[in-house]
C-alpha cells in the first residue's frame, strides 16, 4: 500500500464532499429520518456519494454509515478497509452551528492507520502523515488548493499532559450522563476540571491538538463515528482506549457498534 498516494485521495475526498456539503448548507434543505430515528438530509447522501467515487479508485472495500450494510460473513474477510462518515455530526449540520465534520479513516487489522477530518464551515483540516506517526492541521483551506501544497504547508499537531493545572474535559456543559458525572467527579478529587463542549469528530481533535486533556465517551458510538478521529489521535500520540478491556478500540467488528472509551494522551 502506498500510504502518500491513498492520502492523497482521501485529503481530495474530504474537500470535494465538504463543497457538496456546503452546497446544501446554504439552502433550506429537508432533513428525513431513518430507520433508528437518526436524521439524514441530502448532504450525507451527496458527500457519500462523492467519497465514495475517489475511494472506489482504490483497492479497498468501504463501510458507510450510508451504504448499505455489508454483512460480517463477507467484512470478516477483509485485512484492510476504509471507514467513512459522510456527515459526522448530522445534527450540528441541521442546527447550523458549523461542528460537524467529514471522516475517512482507513483500517488495517482492526487498526486505524489513516484518517482525514475535515471541517467544511471553517475550512479546517485535520490529518494523519509521516505514515501514520504525525497528525497535522491546516485552516482556512482555500478553493482549488493543491493537495500538495496541503502537505507541504500543514502544521503538526501534539497533545498535552495533564499535570497539576485545570484539567479540560471533553463533553456537554449541560447533558453530562450519569457515568460520565461519575469519571468527572474522579478526577475532580485530584484537579480542577472544565467543561469543554463540542460536535462531531471535532472531539478527539481538541484532545489530538491539545485543546484539551481527556475525553471520556460513555455513550454509544458507532465505529464511523471514531475511526478518523482516532487514527488522527493515534498519530499525535493519544490514545483511544475500550474502557471495558483497556486496549485501543477495534474496527470492521461484527457489531460496528463501539464500547465506551477514553480518548487520552
Amino acid at each position: 500500500m502506498n500510504y502518500q498516494e491513498n492520502l492523497a485521495i482521501i485529503l481530495e475526498a474530504s474537500l470535494v464532499a465538504g463543497t457538496r456539503i456546503m452546497e446544501v448548507y446554504a439552502t433550506d434543505f429537508d432533513v428525513e429520518k431513518k430507520g433508528d430515528d437518526s436524521p439524514l438530509t441530502i448532504a450525507d447522501k451527496n458527500a457519500n456519494e462523492v467519497i465514495n467515487q475517489y475511494l472506489e479508485k482504490t483497492s479497498f472495500p468501504i463501510i458507510s454509515e450510508e451504504n448499505k450494510q455489508i454483512d460480517y460473513t463477507v467484512r470478516k474477510e477483509w485485512s484492510t478497509c476504509w471507514i467513512v462518515d459522510p456527515v459526522d455530526g448530522t445534527k450540528e449540520f441541521i442546527k447550523r452551528n458549523g461542528e460537524f465534520t467529514v471522516n475517512i479513516a482507513l483500517v488495517e487489522n482492526g487498526t486505524p492507520i489513516m484518517g482525514v477530518i475535515y471541517v467544511p464551515v471553517s475550512k479546517t483540516l485535520y490529518f494523519t502523515g509521516d505514515n501514520g506517526k504525525q497528525s497535522f492541521k491546516m485552516d482556512d483551506i482555500s478553493e482549488g488548493i493543491l493537495i500538495s501544497e496541503i502537505l507541504k504547508n500543514a502544521t503538526p499537531i501534539s497533545p498535552i499532559k495533564i499535570d497539576d493545572s485545570v484539567v479540560k474535559v471533553v463533553g456537554s456543559r449541560s447533558h453530562l450522563n450519569d457515568d460520565t458525572k461519575a469519571f468527572v467527579s474522579e478526577l475532580q478529587k485530584k484537579h480542577e476540571v472544565e467543561i469543554v463542549s463540542k460536535g462531531s469528530s471535532l472531539k478527539f481533535c481538541l484532545v489530538a491538538e491539545g485543546e484539551a486533556h481527556i475525553y471520556p465517551r460513555y455513550a454509544p458510538t458507532m465505529e464511523w463515528d471514531t475511526a478518523a478521529g482516532h487514527a488522527i489521535c493515534q498519530a499525535a500520540g493519544v490514545q483511544v482506549i475500550d474502557v471495558t478491556t483497556n486496549e485501543p478500540l477495534k474496527y470492521n467488528k461484527e457489531n460496528l457498534l463501539n464500547p465506551y472509551f477514553i480518548v487520552q494522551s
